[in-house]
């Protein structure tokens, strides 16, 4: 039996019918509306969410190209546009910027898509299995009918890895690879890395590697007592790479997946 499993058998969470998650706290990473939605979500099952955001976005080091890059969207000057994040969503829309309907848009996963939608933009790909750049790769082809020759604008972060702009390119398509910020760390309030080192809080949501690199900072070690869940198999990974446990991981890279993978382990040990 785990750490995991001695503390909530010991504790005596609280479980009630639909709500598997009364008694916990869980820490948010992130804000804004994709935070406020799994916040919600998290009350709903039961939960008391902990929104902390640890990180946020920077301005790009080459503005004037981001800003080129936007206004040529803007006016159609693209057949496509690639979003691997929700963070770029809001970049987008710190810009207000403009998709137009003849734009179409290739979102990573179910998340950014989501954000996406949230910020009043549209997602017209989105990988059917593997969340991720690679998956969003493999799937294009079919996506796009075969088409070469596209305009396609690829909006990433400073410190990602070329893997969608790169394909494409090898596919045959125009790609114009803008980097639209940089990820800065934010510390959290000092109750908040408090709460966690001495385990009043019973998970904690791990969504992206920078996100990874943040806790096990901010917040490490992380009580074994404590879930630590992951987004899916590149974030664990990830922070594996930082010197962060994952107990547990998404089957989906989305935020549902993600509260159903916590949900999951409660009732387990409930």
């Amino acid at each position: 039996m785990s750490e995991f499993e001695l503390f909530t058998g010991a504790i005596g969470l609280p479980f009630h019918d639909g709500k598997p998650l009364a008694g916990w706290r869980v820490l948010v990473p992130r804000g804004g509306p994709w935070g406020d939605g799994v916040a919600a979500a998290l009350r709903a099952r039961g939960a008391t969410p902990i929104v902390a955001p640890m990180i946020n976005f920077a301005p790009t080091d080459d503005q004037p190209a981001l800003e080129a890059a936007l206004a040529k969207l803007a006016a159609g000057g693209f057949d496509w546009v690639t979003v691997t994040s929700a963070t770029t969503v809001d970049v987008l829309a710190s810009y207000d910027a403009v998709i137009p309907e003849t734009t179409k848009v290739a979102a990573v996963g179910e998340t950014t898509a989501a954000a996406l939608v949230a910020a009043g933009y549209h997602a017209d790909i989105v990988p059917s299995e593997d969340n991720s750049a690679r998956g969003l790769l493999e799937e294009w082809e079919a996506a796009t009918d075969g088409q070469v020759g596209l305009r396609v604008l690829a909006l990433r972060s400073a410190i990602a890895k070329q893997v969608l702009s790169i394909g494409l390119a090898q596919a045959g398509h125009h790609v114009e690879a803008v980097v639209a910020y940089r990820t800065v760390g934010v510390p959290v309030a000092a109750k908040v890395v408090d709460d966690v080192r001495n385990g009043r809080v019973n998970a904690v949501l791990v969504t992206s590697g920078s996100v990874a690199e943040q806790v096990q900072q901010q917040l490490g070690p992380i009580p074994e007592t404590t879930l630590v869940a992951a987004i899916g198999p590149q974030t664990k990974m990830d922070a594996a790479q930082v010197g962060l446990r994952v107990d547990v991981v998404a089957r989906e890279r989305s935020a549902e997946s993600l509260i159903d993978a916590v949900v999951e382990a409660a009732t387990a040990h409930a």
